[in-house]
């Protein structure tokens, strides 16, 4: 019955569906993970439960966050003994600050390629409760996700999730390992968050603002990509030369520039 209500399921283009069905790499994935009774485990878009079975039998127990109801259903006549948590949710918009309170949490998950982004920025207000996650995604995205200034991949992602994690690329996952296959190759990268108390202060709105800003036209200089964050001398002021271009300065510049503009808005109010 289980394998023919997986024959029967298709993967849904709109939740971004691959499933991962090569043994070979759901053990290597899993000792990647590395999980242990007693952790708090969470895995993004089970799926069917291919992962999820390597990491309960290694761990015991997990809680999952599914937002399919058909495959939400079949998890659940799954894992009869309760090893399995589920939570019928779109990560996205789920209350990452709800799950499991005064736990640290241990996220994992072959996440959706077409809104992989938006969900590791979701999961940006967590990190101080996150021991590390460990996830499946396009390699486009883990190299812009760990590229360096100067580095054509270096951008929005690379600087917002720098300044909050260290990361890891450990390997890639061909095609063929998923049902579809997609066209793309995979990768699984490690993100540690940093100890908050190492941490440079920064005004969390402002920083997220001028990223985005600076990122928004590569080809401009930071004098014109800020301009309505701070004049060319603000810039200057903040240890930055204003003809600079974004992908040029470091994790470390834009707080600074950050922290020059929030104090330039409140003296400005």
């Amino acid at each position: 019955m289980t394998q023919q209500w997986l024959e029967g399921h298709r993967a849904r283009k709109r939740f971004g569906q691959n499933f991962l069905h090569d043994h070979h790499w759901i053990e290597r994935i899993a000792r990647s993970i590395d999980p242990k009774p007693g952790d708090a485990l969470i895995e993004i878009g089970p799926g069917q439960a291919a992962l999820t079975r390597e990491v309960i039998a290694l761990a015991g127990k997990e809680t999952a966050v599914e937002i399919d109801r058909d495959l939400a259903a079949f998890l659940r006549t799954q894992f009869p003994d309760g090893s399995l948590e589920l939570i019928e949710a779109d990560a996205l918009t789920l209350d990452w600050a709800g799950i499991k309170p005064g736990e640290r949490l241990r996220i994992f998950g072959n996440l959706p390629y077409n809104i992989s982004s938006p969900i590791l920025f979701a999961l940006l207000p967590a990190a101080g409760r996150v021991i590390d996650q460990h996830f499946m995604l396009q390699r486009e995205v883990v190299d812009r996700m760990i590229a360096g200034p100067g580095s054509k991949t270096y951008g929005r992602l690379s600087v917002m999730l720098q300044r909050r994690y260290v990361m890891h690329k450990l390997f890639d996952v061909p095609p063929g390992a998923f049902t579809p296959a997609p066209k793309v190759t995979s990768s699984i990268v490690r993100m540690v968050p940093r100890p908050v108390e190492s941490l440079a202060p920064v005004n969390e709105e402002v920083f997220g603002e001028l990223v985005a800003a600076a990122f928004q036209q590569r080809r401009k200089t930071m004098r014109n990509a800020i301009s309505a964050f701070l004049t060319e001398e603000g810039i200057r002021a903040a240890g930055i030369d204003p003809t600079a271009r974004a992908e040029t300065l470091a994790v470390e510049d834009f707080i600074a520039l950050a922290n020059a503009a929030a104090a330039a808005r409140a003296t400005a109010e």
